[in-house]
């Protein structure tokens, strides 16, 4: 039930920005917003993910169904059939693991989120806009593509990392590489994100969607995580399919 639960805890923290400071505020905001959206801060949002996790040699894959709404998430496990009566609710910051015969969700503190997987948290999260501030630091190139550089600081404390460097696309928009800091300064994490889905929300035009995250442990460099989304759906999420006294009965 541990690995279930960090497996679950690494894709939600991951669901749940940036108010930014001094000159270009302005652009800075719209920007991180744009990418944020290409990330699932949406309204309302249905998809489906796969966590493939490498790690000395091996591979351990799960299915999930997530539905996301602003900072509120819940994830059902689809696969294996062995853990599909599986799910972990995120409010806000808050979470909870639930699944079939126990008598009360399990609640996981900031300390439990940390732990393997569930490191990967703000790795894959949508609302960097308002968790973080940030500081434009100049212009570099990803992989060919021209970015913007932002240094993004925590703007509370309850966010998994400190520190974010932050690539985002000058054409694109979208954040496609990002390296997460320690406290004390160290890197923790990489990850690099695609783009291959996209989606239409209300009457503008489509917009290019998340379609792979790939991170790896600057710590435990054998350790890739993959998580690939599908079925991306733009739809109503009602308030009710966060509820935790409904999920639990």
């Amino acid at each position: 039930m541990k690995r279930i639960i960090v497996v679950a805890c690494g894709l939600l923290v991951c669901l749940s920005g940036i108010s930014a400071a001094g000159a270009g505020d302005t652009r800075v905001k719209a920007m991180l917003q744009h990418a944020d959206q290409a990330r699932g801060n949406l309204g309302g949002i249905v998809w489906s993910i796969t966590i493939t996790t490498n790690e000395d040699g091996s591979k351990e894959s799960r299915g999930l169904l997530v539905k996301v709404k602003k900072n509120n998430s819940l994830a059902r496990f689809t696969s294996p059939a062995s853990v599909s009566d599986r799910m972990v609710l995120m409010v806000d910051r808050n979470m909870w693991f639930i699944r079939s015969g126990l008598k009360k969700p399990v609640s996981l503190s900031p300390r439990q989120k940390l732990l393997g997987d569930a490191a990967n948290g703000d790795i894959a999260s949508t609302n960097y806009v308002e968790d973080y501030a940030a500081t434009l630091i100049g212009d570099e190139n990803v992989h060919g593509e021209p970015c913007v550089l932002l240094d993004l600081r925590a703007a509370g404390k309850n966010v998994t990392y400190d520190r974010i460097k932050y690539w985002v696309s000058k054409e694109r928009n979208v954040g496609v590489k990002a390296e997460f800091y320690t406290l004390s300064g160290k890197l923790f994490k990489t990850a690099e994100f695609k783009y291959d889905n996209r989606v239409k929300v209300e009457d503008q035009e489509e917009i290019p969607f998340v379609s792979e995250l790939i991170i790896r442990d600057a710590i435990q460099q054998d350790r890739i995580t993959t998580m690939t989304y599908s079925n991306i759906r733009v739809e109503p999420v009602p308030d009710s399919t966060f509820n935790l006294n409904v999920l639990v009965r």
